[in-house]
């Protein structure tokens, strides 16, 4: 069985949380990126013209990627990992899971956030990854440790 982790951090907190799924699940790493990269300014949940502003009061908002050499294909579990935007996964998230089939993968979430849930993201995950079976979500602290990780792995 392999297995990968897919995540997006536009800060890092995600991409430190995956590397260390990554090392606990025995996995491959792979980072989704934007084609046009975030800057800090396009991070403002604050400023209602901020780029990420914009795109999560779209739900049909579609970035694109960077690439499209994700090594979904060869896996039977992905984890994704993101951030939580608006109560949900980055519009990012959506455009990666419409460019890969998941048919017949087991798809676990997990995200960062500083307290919020993923509200409505699990269904719109769901919708998204058709043929997939979807775990529920699950949010960690950026730093969370291997042990809590490997823990989590066993029970799902």
């Amino acid at each position: 069985m392999k297995t990968l982790v897919a995540y997006f951090s536009a800060s890092g907190s995600t991409a430190r949380l995956a590397k260390t799924l990554a090392s606990a699940a025995e996995a491959e790493l792979y980072e989704i990126r934007p084609a046009v990269a975030y800057e800090r300014r396009d991070l403002n949940w604050m400023d209602k013209k901020s780029r990420s502003t914009l795109e999560m009061q779209d739900p049909d908002c579609r970035p694109e990627l960077a690439d499209a050499d994700a090594p979904v294909a060869g896996a039977d579990t992905v984890f994704l990992g993101f951030p939580i935007w608006w109560y949900r996964e980055p519009s990012i998230i959506d455009s990666f899971l419409e460019a890969y089939d998941f048919s017949g993968k087991t798809l676990v979430p997990f995200f960062t956030s500083g307290g919020s849930r993923l509200g409505e993201g699990q269904a719109r995950i769901e919708k998204l990854a058709a043929g997939a079976k979807v775990l529920p979500g699950r949010r960690f602290a950026a730093g969370a440790g291997e042990e809590e990780l490997k823990d989590w792995i066993r029970t799902l």
